[in-house]
């Protein structure tokens, strides 16, 4: 077994962390209060606090325009996205809850962003599938009901521009994807991280952010891992 290098992550390394990178800006602030005020059974749905600084970081490194976000809960990683999007820029969001998301339609609205984001209440898979089907999506944010993982990667996947990133949140599903038999929700994330490892489409990385974070890139149109770009 290979010995980890990986620093434990105490409380303390934790708020060091936090310290060290870009701070919330006061309506993302407002919103995770307000979320763990008002849903205290579901705020652990949200995005973890460093996870809104690294997607506007991967929006703006990649010059993404068009992000797809598959499970919005109340908003907190789309508008961190939407923030980083050119004013020209597009996140197509999707929930099926009118209620989680109205408490992100009214941060977004406070935050000037909510002409960037078309939010889409629906089945995420019926929304993924009415898109265009040719390559046009620049980054998508996966952080959704995890028995659908994989249809949900193989309706983005050849909708990514070559370059294209797939961030996919929950990927350790709290540490159950190393038992032998976990449960329905564990093993679904298992079998998603094995497909995504198979995919030669794809170069991803996984990366041991809050609970598990792995970042995908779409290799050009010539095929496996080291084709050269399209």
């Amino acid at each position: 077994m290979a010995e980890s290098k990986s620093t434990p992550v105490t409380a303390e390394l934790y708020d060091y962390v936090l310290r060290h990178n870009p701070p919330l800006d006061p309506v993302l602030r407002e919103l995770v209060e307000v979320t763990h005020r008002n849903l205290p059974q579901q705020a652990g749905m949200q995005s973890a606090e460093e996870q809104a600084p690294l997607l506007a970081f991967l929006v703006r490194l990649t010059g993404a325009r068009h992000v797809v976000e598959v499970g919005t809960f109340t908003g907190f990683s789309a508008l961190a996205m939407a923030r980083a999007l050119p004013a020209d820029g597009r996140l197509i969001a999707c929930d099926v809850s009118e209620e989680w998301t109205a408490y992100g339609r009214k941060a977004w609205a406070k935050a000037g962003v909510e002409d960037r984001i078309d939010l889409r209440i629906a089945p995420a898979l019926d929304t993924l599938r009415a898109m265009p089907a040719e390559p046009h999506i620049d980054l998508a944010y996966l952080d959704a009901d995890k028995q659908n993982y994989i249809p949900y990667w193989e309706e983005l996947v050849p909708r990514l521009n070559p370059g294209g990133l797939i961030v996919a949140d929950n990927v350790f599903y709290h540490g159950q994807v190393t038992e032998a038999a976990p449960p329905s929700a564990g093993a679904a994330i298992q079998a998603f991280n094995d497909h995504v490892a198979a995919d030669a489409r794809m170069e991803a990385v996984m990366l041991t952010v809050a609970d598990g974070l792995t970042l995908a890139r779409r290799l050009g149109r010539g095929g496996g891992r080291g084709a050269s770009e399209g």
